[in-house]
């Protein structure tokens, strides 16, 4: 069995997919086409001929030196994210489907955190000849789900040859209004401190799947066991970017005075907006959205559901501040939760424990650079 096909048997077996899927995948597996059989060109070609224009502004798509955009007087925003096997992802346990999907996602992430609206991306990849034409396939089947989902034009990218491991850039382009566009630099003393959705899934999910990586590998035989817990899993795997509030923002006239999505931890989110806008913060643990799922899985893994929130990373929710006279608006968003206040530069960033204690807030989020 080549090693593409024991990454995604692996893979498959891994997430529990149903057996007649399992199947069809197994069978699709064996008919194997060689990426050199297509050439660089062939291969663009093949992969981007079901690509379809879904917004006015891209004039000109894949296929020549540069896509041409037209943003009709709106400004632009540009974001660029790599992920590399093995440092951001394993193929042991992520599915090329899901890996595709999530490599757009991530990006999307950034540009909604801009308040601006994803209009078009670039796919750049590059790859070992152990990745055939139909792993190729199945990847691009989840970047043009996400894609669809996102109303996202593919408007061009770039593959070259890799000598060991797949390495995926991405890069977003979204536009806003004019003065429009939130940065993390511009909150203020008062503010509220925001954050949408629950914390800490992805980090127990990546959690998971680790811990039944390495029992697979070490004991022959024995099956993963993922515990029903698909939400943790899905968080890892398949998370979803913020549009929905990126939206709700527009049609409640709110602007937030800073914003930032959280890939790296709570923690490490909420120190750049400090240390960009000159200010402080205080943070109450008590207020932090934790899933009731997340927080059980934590406990019977004996970790502070609360730790995996500040430090986690990878939940792609948006953390932002916003003017107290908006309250009542943020209030009654059931995607929003209010964590904390900003405060003055000189009184540093704490956080304030369900006891009443109080910590500084530390970063020890993810780190890329990090032995």
């Amino acid at each position: 069995m080549n090693i593409e096909k024991k990454v995604n048997n692996k893979a498959f077996e891994i997430i529990k997919m149903p057996e007649k899927l399992k199947s069809q995948i197994k069978k699709m597996a064996e008919i194997r086409t060689e990426v050199s059989s297509l050439g660089e060109f062939g291969l663009i070609d093949h992969l981007t001929k079901n690509n379809e224009i879904k917004n006015a502004s891209t004039v000109l798509t894949v296929g020549d030196d540069a896509a041409v955009l037209d943003h009709f007087g709106k400004q632009v925003v540009v974001t660029t994210d790599m992920l590399v096997e093995g440092i951001h992802f394993d193929l042991m346990y992520t599915p090329l489907k899901h890996l595709g999907y999530k490599s757009v996602i991530v990006n999307l992430s950034d540009i909604y955190a801009m308040n601006a609206t994803p209009a078009q991306i670039t796919m750049s990849l590059a790859f070992s000849n152990r990745f055939s034409v139909e792993a190729l396939d199945e990847f691009y089947e989840g970047v043009y789900i996400a894609c669809n989902k996102y109303n996202v034009d593919l408007v061009g990218g770039d593959t070259t040859s890799s000598q060991k491991g797949f390495i995926i850039c991405v890069t977003a382009i979204g536009e806003v209004a004019s003065a429009k566009f939130v940065t993390r630099s511009t909150a203020k003393k008062g503010d509220l401190i925001c954050v949408t959705g629950d914390l800490g899934g992805a980090f127990l999910g990546l959690t998971l799947l680790e811990r039944e990586k390495k029992v697979y590998l070490e004991t022959k035989g024995v099956q993963p066991d993922l515990e029903n817990q698909d939400y943790i899993i899905g968080r890892i795997l398949k998370p979803e970017a913020r549009k929905d509030i990126i939206e709700f923002f527009a049609v409640e006239e709110l602007m937030p005075t800073s914003m930032i999505d959280i890939s790296d931890g709570l923690s490490s989110e909420i120190l750049h907006i400090c240390k960009q806008s000159e200010v402080g913060c205080v943070l109450y643990e008590e207020k932090i959205p934790v899933s009731d799922l997340s927080r059980q899985f934590a406990y019977k893994l004996e970790l502070d559901p609360t730790a995996c929130s500040l430090s986690g990373g990878e939940d792609y929710e948006l953390l932002f501040t916003i003017d107290q006279k908006d309250y009542e608006k943020i209030a009654a968003n059931g995607e929003i939760s209010i964590i904390g206040h900003i405060t003055g530069k000189e009184e540093g960033s704490i956080i304030i424990t369900k006891g009443g204690n109080k910590y500084p807030v530390i970063a020890q989020g993810w780190n890329a650079l990090r032995d």
